[in-house]
């Protein structure tokens, strides 16, 4: 099945599609960072095990990007708010909480 098939589709549903030149790592700048930054702060310090596992993981990352991790380009934002940060907190005010996010694996995997 060759590229086309696929073209159509996102033209059908209003998709432009871009071309870019195989192996040109900086023709797709945005991704290129995203994926870089996904293995340097979450894939490079975590052993996956298998696939299952690896989704599990990358949809947790996801999450945080998405909704918790600030942004500079978004004035320390995060993509899924909009409003403007809370105030920073005195750290010696309150008392620091670990949570565990992306938890271990399941012996019925």
């Amino acid at each position: 099945m060759g590229t086309a098939v696929f073209d159509s589709v996102f033209h059908a549903e209003g998709v432009e599609v871009l071309r870019t030149p195989p192996q040109a790592p900086r023709a797709n700048a945005f991704a290129e960072r995203w994926v870089r930054t996904v293995r340097r702060e979450c894939l490079d310090r975590i052993p996956i095990y298998h696939t299952r596992h690896l989704f599990t993981v990358l949809h947790e990352y996801l999450a945080h990007d998405n909704q918790h991790r600030p942004h500079q380009g978004r004035g320390q934002r995060p993509p899924d708010r909009h409003a403007v940060p809370a105030p920073v907190t005195d750290l010696g005010a309150v008392r620091v909480r670990r949570r565990k996010v992306v938890h271990g694996l399941d012996q019925r995997l």
